[in-house]
């Protein structure tokens, strides 16, 4: 009988979950991009949980252009991850407005506005099925020869290549029979594969060994060399070469320049 109220409120909270109704919707009128060069401009964008009492970002304005990076920086908390969430629209700016080439994201359909991101997580996920499988996920016909490459780039061959079955190599639910880092590695090349006008790497490099985030960083400057590329990192070592640092504190932008430039 301890069991029926159980079920009974699980059921409810079931119910809630799935008739929650999503605040995020495709445009009635949606504009439609052909060639995408990936130009990213945040102009004033305010942002609040839904319920919170305060903004979490705060008027931040930026442009982020292609063939250039374009790093965020800045204490736990002080806003980087969920700015860069706006981009792909998993969340919608409370203010202001950010645009690419000059469309608002929110005038874009989300399958099409996310076709053009290849994003990667702080947490990299994989699924049950292969490593290539898995690389495949971004792009259902690449061939051995994209995966090849991506891997390269995501200092993910080597490893790769050592493993029993290579890239045919079984990957349980969530890469639990992975390293960490080796997770992560898949992840990056995963996204790579997309071959995307932009690229948001979101804490991606914190799994990494200095040896390792050095060696692919330099990788992915020439592959990515004409799309817009968007990192958040902890490492300062990680983002000193980008073209363009933001620093962030408490959701405002404090300072923006290259390395050098935020030193003086």
């Amino acid at each position: 009988f301890i069991m029926v109220p159980r079920a009974s409120v699980s059921a409810e909270r079931i119910y809630e979950v799935l008739s929650t109704e999503n605040s995020v919707k495709d445009p009635s009128a949606p504009k439609h991009m052909e060639q995408t060069k990936g130009l990213v401009e945040f102009k004033d964008v305010s942002f609040r949980y839904d319920g919170a009492e305060t903004d979490v970002l705060e008027h931040i304005s930026f442009t982020a252009k292609p063939g250039q990076t374009t790093a965020f920086i800045g204490s736990t908390g002080s806003g980087k991850s969920t700015l860069i969430n706006l981009i792909p629209r998993f969340y919608d700016v409370s203010q202001g407005s950010i645009t690419i080439d000059g469309v608002d994201v929110r005038e874009i359909p989300q399958q099409e506005l996310r076709d053009k991101i290849g994003y990667v997580p702080q947490k990299g996920m994989l699924f049950y099925g292969t490593v290539a499988s898995n690389l495949r996920y971004a792009d259902h016909s690449a061939s051995q020869q994209q995966l090849e490459e991506s891997a390269q780039v995501a200092q993910a061959s080597e490893f790769i290549g050592e493993l029993e079955q290579g890239y045919d190599t079984p990957i349980s639910q969530g890469g639990t029979n992975v390293s960490g880092g080796q997770r992560q590695r898949l992840s990056i090349a995963r996204a790579l594969v997309k071959k995307a006008p932009i690229y948001i790497f979101d804490d991606t490099f914190s799994a990494l060994d200095f040896k390792t985030d050095a060696k692919l960083r330099k990788a992915l400057k020439g592959y990515t060399e004409d799309a817009t590329v968007l990192i958040v990192a902890q490492r300062v070592s990680t983002i000193m070469h980008a073209e363009q640092i933001v620093v962030l504190d408490e959701g405002k932008v404090v300072g923006i320049g290259t390395h050098e430039q935020l030193l003086k």
